[in-house]
C-alpha cells in the first residue's frame, strides 16, 4: 500500500521548532526548491496565505511560524492546520525544528544572541519557557528534525531529498526510513523507533588488520558475515521489518528510524546498516543511512569516498537525515 499522494495537490510546509535549532535553514532550503517562504506571519494571516498560493502561481508555500509569532498559540495553530487539512487539494505537513536544550544554549552563547522568549533574562529561561509553549506542535508534528548533531549541509539534504524531487511533481512525503549505526556505550539514539544488537556477532576490533578500518570496508564485512549466525540474523530482521514497513505506511506513519548499535559503532552495525539499506532499496524503499559514531570520529571521509548521509532512492517515502556535528543556531 502507498502512502504517496496524488499528484496535482499543492504543497504546503509549516515549519516551527525551537529558537536555534534551524528553522530559518529549514526555510532557506526550502526557498531554493521553488517554495514561497514566509516567516512568522501573524496566525490569523495563514489561511489567507494558503489561499493566495493556492489561486496564484505560486503553488508551493512554506511558512514558519514559532513562540515569535504575533498571537503565537499552539492549539490555534493546530486548528489551523485542521481546517487547512480538510481542503483535498492540499498536501499540508508540520515540520518541527529541535534540540537539546544544552546545544540550544551553546548556540546563543557563541552567536551572542538573545532568545525572543528572554530578551532581558537568562538564555535557559527562555529556552524553556518556548519548549513549553511549542510542545503540542513537536507532538503533532508529520517530521520532527533533531538538530542537536545535524550539519547545515546535512540538513540542507534531508529537505531536498523530502521536498525536492516529489515538489517537482506536486507530491510529497511518504514513509521515511532512516538507518543508523551506533556505538551502545555513546548512548542510544534519542529518535530510534527499532534498535536492534549486533554486538553477539564477532568484533573485527579484536583483528589487529581490521581495527583501523570500518564496516565500510569489503574486508570487514566478510569478517562479519562470516559469523555462523550472521546469516539467520540478518534474514529474520529483513523478514521482521517486511512485515512491520508496509503497516507502518498504512497506519500513516511519516518516518521510521531504524537504529542498529555494537560497541564501537564502528564495524558491525555500520555493515549491517549498508547491507539493510540496499535490501530494503532493493524492495522499493526509499532509505538514508548515517554513521553516528563514525562521523563523530571524523573518519567517515577517509572510510568511503560517500557523504556522512547517504540517500538510497526506492519507489516508497522520503528521507529522513541524522548526523552528528554541530548545527547553526
Amino acid at each position: 500500500m502507498s502512502d504517496r499522494p496524488s499528484a496535482g495537490r499543492q504543497p504546503v510546509v509549516l515549519v516551527s521548532g525551537l529558537s536555534g535549532a534551524g528553522k530559518s535553514s529549514i526555510l532557506r532550503a526550502l526557498e531554493d526548491l521553488g517554495f514561497e517562504a514566509v516567516d512568522n506571519p501573524p496566525l490569523h494571516l495563514i489561511e489567507d496565505l494558503v489561499s493566495r498560493a493556492e489561486s496564484g502561481s505560486a503553488r508551493k508555500l512554506a511558512v514558519g511560524v514559532d513562540a515569535r509569532s504575533r498571537g503565537f498559540d499552539a492549539d490555534q495553530v493546530l486548528a489551523t492546520l485542521a481546517r487547512l487539512r480538510q481542503n483535498p487539494g492540499l498536501r499540508l505537513e508540520l515540520v518541527f525544528a529541535w534540540a537539546d536544550e544544552a546545544i540550544l544554549l551553546r548556540r546563543y552563547t557563541e552567536t551572542r544572541r538573545r532568545h525572543p522568549l528572554a530578551p532581558n533574562g537568562r538564555v535557559v529561561e527562555g529556552v524553556a519557557a518556548e519548549q513549553t509553549l511549542t510542545a503540542p506542535l513537536q507532538e503533532a508534528a508529520d517530521l520532527v528534525i533533531d538538530t542537536t548533531d545535524l550539519p547545515v549541509p546535512a540538513l540542507r539534504r534531508l529537505i531536498e531529498d523530502r521536498y525536492g524531487g516529489d515538489a517537482k511533481t506536486g507530491e510529497l512525503g511518504g514513509v521515511s526510513i532512516s538507518l543508523l549505526s551506533f556505538a551502545f556505550p555513546a548512548g542510544l539514539p534519542r529518535d530510534a523507533d527499532m534498535v536492534f544488537d549486533a554486538r553477539f556477532l564477532r568484533n573485527p576490533h579484536y583483528v589487529s588488520a581490521l581495527k583501523m578500518r570500518t564496516g565500510l570496508d569489503p574486508e570487514v564485512g566478510a569478517y562479519v558475515e562470516a559469523d555462523p549466525d550472521y546469516p539467520a540474523f540478518f534474514v529474520k530482521l529483513v523478514d521482521l521489518l517486511g512485515l512491520l514497513l508496509p503497516r507502518f505506511v498504512q497506519e500513516g506513519k511519516k518516518y521510521v528510524t531504524i537504529a542498529i548499535g555494537c560497541t564501537g559503532g564502528r564495524h558491525r552495525s555500520v555493515h549491517i546498516v549498508e547491507r539493510l539499506a540496499s535490501r530494503l532499496t532493493e524492495t522499493g524503499w526509499r532509505v538514508t543511512t548515517t554513521h553516528r559514531e563514525l562521523a563523530r570520529e571524523g573518519t567517515l571521509a577517509l572510510a568511503a569516498p560517500a557523504d556522512t548521509t547517504t540517500l538510497r532512492m526506492g519507489a516508497s517515502g522520503a528521507a529522513s537525515v541524522r548526523s552528528v556535528q554541530a548545527q547553526e543556531a
